[in-house]
């Protein structure tokens, strides 16, 4: 069995484009995101699933995801946003993940359907992070 995927891109193996990057947490842009500036964050140590990680690491992780959360909808001028766990099931990566993804009132997301889309260029998905990032530290 090869490498976990987000193990490779928190170790700087799989090219990604960074949101932020904490010792315990990495977050990056999704691929194919639900909708333009959708982050994952990840814990850098693998676990599975939510169950896996540890009890004392919880609160951390938490809180860098809810820091990621206000900074999507600050730095995009998002409605709120959509943060999302899925447990084994609807997991494409077997690496305990967290979405967050902006949300505007009539964006078209409904129920557990999300239907995905890509960045224009490199470039474009680097202006998202930029922008997310530098929400974080305003």
């Amino acid at each position: 069995m090869g490498q976990c995927l987000f193990c490779a891109a928190v170790a700087g193996d799989l090219p990604v484009t960074t949101v932020y990057s904490s010792p315990s947490v990495f977050a990056f842009l999704d691929h194919r995101p639900v909708f333009k500036g959708h982050v994952l964050v990840v814990p850098r140590d693998h676990v599975v699933v939510l169950a896996d990680l540890p009890a004392p690491a919880v609160g951390p992780y938490f809180v860098d995801v809810q820091r990621l959360a206000v900074a999507v909808e600050s730095a995009l001028g998002a409605g709120g946003t959509f943060v999302a766990i899925n447990n084994r099931v609807s997991q494409s990566v077997a690496h305990l993940h967290t979405h967050v993804v902006p949300r505007t009132k009539g964006d078209g997301l409904r129920g557990f359907f999300w239907p995905r889309t890509k960045y224009d260029s490199p470039d474009e998905a680097a202006d998202y992070a930029t922008r997310i990032a530098a929400a974080l530290t305003g």
